[in-house]
């Protein structure tokens, strides 16, 4: 779509007025460029992704072809959203797939964690072709792109991973998000109706739970992961630091220790809890998570969750560690 430097003129959007003005401009652009062909989007139900579905659905209905790819590694609720939110509240053209078994499968025994992501991100590939030759008459590649992927990455969304389609399929992109910021695009997604659950969804990295299974990924651990991010998430909605805090998860190692638990010894895992604040994820500061929340969600957790007697709290700030564990 041509030239991939903002335009200097460009106002930010930080009101419903000026995102709607944006919404009109690019439904416009997004007719003229489409007309009446099919366009293919890999809907993660992240924040980028989500923004983009909504505005082409507005622009061109049923064109868009949305492809949902379960790989088992979403945090909890977040598949049965995106069917709620897009084929149940805005009639999208959706294509859900269930690939959990397809991925774990693969992932099983590998520990290493650039291999897991590099695992990851080609069945991810593989999935979504597979899909995409299932299609009659896609002439376009809708991509959630935001301006600091331009400025980062040449233009690559590569955490979406659509970048590497086979050349055969010759996709023309459409990239309405383009020129914006992250802040900008949630203005969007809000004047769009999108949930605020969706809109305001906190970073997730590309491989999703995969990294926070730390070492070789087991379905007993990832359900434990999944589960304690469930009960960490409400807790911090329940208590005023949702949108506070950057960002918060919970990872999962792959070692167990003793505990006792009703006069009984137990040899089950920890869970470690990390909440963090950045402005721009290159150094991070702990939050002061309350010690009594702390001994709440501690608490849930141990009771809540099968598999778990202990739970930790990450005091690192980066540097000298990371936000994500691998």
């Amino acid at each position: 779509m041509g030239n991939n430097t903002r335009p200097d003129s460009m106002e930010r959007i930080t009101t419903k007025e000026l995102a709607d003005a944006f919404i009109a401009e690019q439904v416009a652009e997004i007719q003229a460029q489409v007309g009446g062909r099919k366009v293919l989007l890999a809907l993660s139900g992240g924040v980028d992704s989500s923004v983009v579905a909504a505005l082409l659905i507005k622009a061109i209905g049923k064109q868009l072809v949305c492809v949902h790819v379960n790989h088992g590694l979403l945090r909890k609720g977040e598949p049965e959203q995106v069917v709620e939110v897009f084929r149940d509240q805005m009639d999208a053209n959706l294509i859900y797939v269930d690939a959990v078994d397809r991925f774990l499968d693969k992932l099983a025994d590998v520990a290493e964690p650039e291999k897991k992501r590099k695992i990851i991100g080609a069945e991810f590939i593989r999935v979504f072709e597979e899909e995409a030759r299932k299609q009659e008459g896609i002439e376009f590649l809708a991509q959630g792109t935001i301006y600091p992927d331009i400025i980062e990455s040449d233009g690559v969304k590569a955490h979406h991973n659509v970048g590497g389609l086979p050349e055969d399929l010759k996709f023309e992109l459409v990239e309405p998000l383009k020129f914006l910021y992250k802040d900008e695009v949630r203005v969007v997604g809000k004047a769009l109706g999108l949930p605020d659950g969706m809109v305001y969804r906190q970073p997730f990295p590309g491989p999703g739970l995969g990294v926070r299974c730390l070492g070789a990924i087991t379905r007993e651990r990832l359900e434990i992961v999944r589960e304690s991010d469930a009960i960490l998430r409400e807790e911090f909605a329940k208590n005023g630091l949702e949108g506070k805090v950057w960002q918060y998860f919970t990872a999962v190692p792959d070692f167990r220790s003793v505990g006792v638990a009703d006069g009984a010894r137990t040899f089950a895992y920890p869970v470690i809890l990390r909440a963090v604040n950045t402005v721009d994820a290159m150094t991070a500061t702990v939050e002061n998570v309350p010690f009594e929340l702390l001994e709440h969600i501690t608490e849930r957790i141990t009771h809540e969750v099968p598999g778990v007697n202990r739970v930790l709290y990450d005091l690192t700030p980066k540097p000298c560690g990371t936000i994500e564990w691998e």
